[in-house]
């Protein structure tokens, strides 16, 4: 029976079970119909593939190779690679691309994250429902894949020294004091990509660090910790090493290398808000010394990132940019607006000079510079970004979504608190309250997300526990 597409293509990107979902006809499929929505549509000759190191992912990509080359486009494989690297190949290369990667999901699934020419986003409403439907045509037999009189050609390039090369020419660490950091791949795509990019614990081209590395070894079976530095027991080992070897911070990243987490020299984690606050004042300041008008620099920040990003943000002169969470919509509204940097509370951070993409790598060395360039250890440097007390993301599994937002709604009426419907529900407290929270439901699940911020630990907690009563509420 062929795979139902539609039970695992989702809002952003395809991830499913292997082989059960996803598999190598599947994966040719997806490349054939990818060939026709994308690159035979937008002109485009070639097609670049990468994958991540799950033992299935080699196979998936060269399947969808197949289905590329049969449409008489040109493969470019890269193979090994981070997301971002897939995304530094589609810009640089000017190609559509494919990355076979189930980012920080467990070892029994793999995906596929899409891309036009120079690294844009493709999601539901921009061509995966289009690609899903095709691929799900040819798998039923309704439909036939473009089969060209030749073939295109499948060729293999290595991109990692470019992508490093081009990383380090954005930031430069080289004027720094030295650092000690410990790095958490997670054995996974960072344990490629940070040799490269950071260099060993003896330094790569005069750069002032000494890296400890942590779990480096590819291994898609995630021996130690799942690759999801999201979650709190995800960072426990980096904080122990942070604080064994006396670092002065530390740097987790998920499976595919995209996001970054960021630890403190006490071993205490980094709100992903406040390392955006951090970024948004440096691009900030490299875009007024290079003469730009403060008001015409603009940053991209979602729905649940900290207050405190708008605030930095506009003391700064510049202009923030509020958008829906999802990097379909961050990345949408950088172009839209030019923006020179996009952050969101999962630690995805976005940049006009990646090509308006999101790279993990690129936030470190960020984040490096910055402590490396004053001499405060790096929570003092941090303090003056983490304004505020974040419950992070309460999840509630509830019968009847719409008649739980109805009752947020009485709830902010009753109190005279401002509401605003962007992104699910937006509530901020009456003048002098000091609080506000966003509830959004699950695209796919029975569940609102709550995020509350406070102007301290007592108000939010009190916040979370009131609003959380009433989405749970059974009448």
């Amino acid at each position: 029976m062929p795979a139902r597409l539609a039970d695992f293509v989702k809002a952003y990107d395809v991830r499913g079970l292997v082989p059960e979902q996803l598999d190598a006809g599947v994966a040719r499929a997806i490349g054939a119909a990818f060939a026709q929505v994308v690159a035979i549509a937008d002109g485009a000759p070639v097609v670049v593939i990468g994958h991540d190191m799950r033992p299935s992912s080699p196979d998936l990509a060269h399947a969808f190779a197949a289905g590329v080359t049969d449409a008489g486009i040109d493969a470019v494989v890269i193979g090994l690679a981070s997301t971002d690297g897939l995304y530094y190949a589609s810009g640089a290369l000017d190609a559509p691309g494919a990355m076979f990667t189930a980012s920080h999901n467990p070892a029994a699934y793999n995906g596929i994250k899409l891309c036009r020419a120079g690294a844009r986003p493709i999601g539901q409403d921009s061509g995966l429902a289009e690609i899903r439907d095709l691929a799900q045509a040819f798998l039923d037999g309704a439909a036939e894949p473009v089969r060209a009189p030749v073939p295109g050609v499948l060729s293999q390039r290595d991109v990692l020294a470019d992508y490093s090369t081009f990383l380090r020419s954005l930031v430069d660490l080289r004027g720094g004091r030295r650092l000690k950091v410990v790095v958490d791949a997670g054995n996974g795509m960072a344990g490629f990509t940070a040799p490269a990019v950071l260099g060993t614990a003896a330094g790569l081209e005069g750069l002032p660090l000494d890296v400890v590395p942590l779990y480096f070894e590819l291994d898609g079976t995630f021996p130690n910790h799942e690759a999801n530095p999201l979650e709190p027991d995800n960072l426990r080992d980096l904080q122990a090493a942070v604080v064994e070897h006396g670092a002065d911070l530390g740097l987790a990243f998920d499976g595919d290398a995209d996001r970054c987490f960021v630890v403190d020299e006490r071993g205490g984690a980094v709100s992903p808000s406040a390392v955006t606050a951090l970024i948004a004042d440096r691009e900030i300041a490299r875009e007024v010394a290079a003469g730009t008008a403060p008001s015409d620099v603009r940053i991209v920040h979602n729905v649940i990132t900290s207050l405190a990003v708008p605030e930095l943000v506009a003391e700064r002169g510049a202009t923030p940019v509020r958008t829906r969470v999802g990097h379909s919509f961050i990345k949408g509204e950088m172009g839209a607006y030019g923006a020179v940097f996009g952050g969101e509370h999962s630690a995805h951070y976005y940049f006009r000079d990646f090509w308006f993409a999101d790279t993990g790598m690129l936030a470190a060395l960020h984040v490096l510079a910055a402590l490396g360039e004053q001499e405060r250890p790096l929570s003092a440097l941090m303090a003056g970004y983490d304004r505020y007390a974040a419950s992070g993301e309460v999840n509630s599994t509830v019968s009847d979504v719409p008649a739980a937002l109805d009752r947020i709604r009485t709830y902010a009426g009753d109190l005279g608190a401002a509401l605003d419907t962007l992104d699910g529900l937006t509530i901020t407290a009456p003048e002098g309250g000091g609080w506000w929270f966003n509830v959004r439901p699950s695209n796919t699940e029975p569940l609102l997300r709550l995020n509350v911020e406070a102007v301290d630990s007592d108000v939010m907690a009190r916040v979370r526990d009131d609003v959380l009563a009433i989405i749970r509420a059974t009448s």
